[in-house]
């Protein structure tokens, strides 16, 4: 509209120049018709500044508005489009362990939790001489084995880390330490790790305790791992394992949580594992181990490097331990273990044996370097049909899947399993020489083992064992008396673990 005014205007005044005005009107003119340019020129610029600011609109003529009026009621320009949100962690509970993990998983946090309570009974003679200790009368009673609460996963996928603490203890509960603390760099096919933990040290060893056939690993298995490996060792451990065979090796210093020495123990230890058969019905293991104690723990100024070889019988709600070395000078020590496996669809039987020498540090003349050793045999048959799984991260059994979790009301009841073992543990070297510096009278330790385990879901499970335990032990002291007695006990196991 004020376009066309203008031109109107434009049009008037060349009509008017068709006459000859007279001079000053002819002035007027002029400044008029340059008034009205400015004037267009102004609406020209204004119409512009509108027009880029807002899309076209279209108009006709008797709907157009004024320049200022299409400004007032032109829409505001789009703000730009905010940036996406980060997609929001996730959280999600699988067998009862509870998971925090990134949008893209590459951090993940898994909580942990165990409890397993024993509750046992000791049947044992009375009148037992009195050489034999606080193993003349053990504690029947209840006590926590394992207390745990921790925090596994990964952070920038490669990594993996693990924090475990454990309040559970061995006769009485433990007033808290560190279990395991590490963290491993994952690049396949090896696994890198360094921290406190459990170094891969055997067959029985590799296998999770809250899965295990009995409330303890067998005596031997137990004590040979806690030379050079165990739970709270320093160390740093490399694995690569493939469909069919695994390999690990670690160099381990002192634990964690023990008291300070002059110098820490330093020690190697190795596994080859191999499952050449791996069918549907059918699992065959082979595995050897080995340890090798380099310098002992030095616990005195200038020298002293004793090494003790001990362990309890297979029931930890009394911690007496009946079959024992004493302290050996050692210069070092090693221990070689071989392992066997063989599983048919519901039932597995496994076993290893294990050769454990020392060589004496400043031996006397005709004091011979001392061999220990042990074996067991041990197996489970799950009656409701499952096998145990075969884990392929550590080539050991774990616990069985539970196929029908506990459920009165469907008719199911979990999985139910027999399990029985045999396990030998000797501790005595020459123990009759003539020469008393040759003499060991650990003793020997033999153990036969029958439960029955029920996992009502793959959280829980309860156990009831039965143990008859024999020593066999001449008094380290030459006294006549000896130190040995059979007894039997009676063990229930309440467990939740995830």
């Amino acid at each position: 509209m004020a376009l066309i005014a203008c031109a109107s205007t434009l049009a008037i005044a060349g009509g008017a120049q068709a006459q000859t005005p007279a001079p000053g009107d002819q002035q007027a003119r002029i400044e008029a018709l340059e008034a009205q340019l400015k004037l267009l020129q102004q609406q020209i610029n204004e119409l512009k500044a509108v027009t880029v600011a807002s899309a076209p609109v279209r108009t006709t003529p008797a709907q157009a508005s004024p320049p200022a009026q299409l400004a007032a009621a032109a829409p505001a320009p789009k703000a730009p489009p905010a940036a996406s949100p980060l997609p929001a962690a996730t959280v999600s509970i699988a067998a009862g362990r509870p998971t925090i993990a990134s949008a893209d998983g590459a951090f993940t946090a898994t909580l942990h939790g165990v409890m397993q309570l024993d509750t046992a009974h000791y049947f044992q003679d009375k009148g037992l001489p009195a050489v034999i200790g606080n193993g003349r009368d053990l504690n029947s009673g209840s006590n926590f084995r394992r207390a745990r609460l921790g925090v596994d996963g990964r952070f920038f996928k490669s990594f993996d880390y693990s924090i475990l603490l454990d309040f559970g203890g061995n006769g009485t509960d433990g007033p808290g330490m560190l279990q395991e603390l590490f963290v491993q760099y994952n690049y396949a096919p090896f696994k890198v790790r360094a921290g406190a933990f459990a170094p891969n040290v055997g067959l029985n060893d590799a296998g999770s305790t809250n899965g295990s056939l009995f409330p303890e690993r067998p005596a031997i298995a137990e004590m040979v791992r806690g030379l050079a490996a165990a739970d709270r060792r320093y160390a740093l451990q490399v694995q690569t394992a493939g469909e069919n065979w695994l390999l690990s090796a670690a160099a381990t210093g002192g634990k964690s949580g023990d008291a300070q020495t002059f110098d820490e123990q330093q020690a190697y230890v190795g596994r080859a594992a191999f499952a050449p058969v791996k069918s549907k019905d059918w699992l065959l293991h082979l595995g050897v181990n080995g340890g090798y104690i380099a310098t002992p723990a030095q616990t005195a100024v200038g020298g002293g490097y004793p090494l003790t070889l001990t362990e309890r019988p297979e029931l930890r709600v009394d911690g007496t331990q009946l079959v024992s070395t004493g302290a050996l000078d050692a210069r070092n020590l090693r221990h070689l273990g071989a392992e066997l496996a063989v599983q048919h669809k519901s039932l597995l039987i496994q076993s290893e044996v294990f050769d454990v020498a020392v060589e004496r540090r400043n031996a006397a003349a005709g004091v011979s370097d001392p061999k220990f050793g042990g074996w067991y045999v041990e197996g489970g048959l799950v009656l409701t049909g499952e096998s145990r799984r075969y884990n392929a991260a550590t080539f050991a059994f774990d616990a069985p899947a539970i196929a029908h979790p506990f459920d009165p009301k469907a008719g199911q009841w979990g999985a139910w399993e027999l399990a029985a073992r045999y396990s030998v543990l000797d501790l005595n070297h020459h123990e009759t020489a003539l020469l008393a510096a040759d003499r060991v009278r650990g003793g020997e330790q033999t153990i036969w083992s029958a439960g029955v385990n029920w996992f009502p879901n793959s959280v829980t499970k309860f156990s009831l064992d039965y143990l008859d335990v024999d020593i066999d032990r001449l008094d380290p002291a030459g006294g006549v008396l000896p130190l040995s007695q059979g007894y039997q006990a009676v063990n229930l196991r309440s467990q939740f673990a995830f």
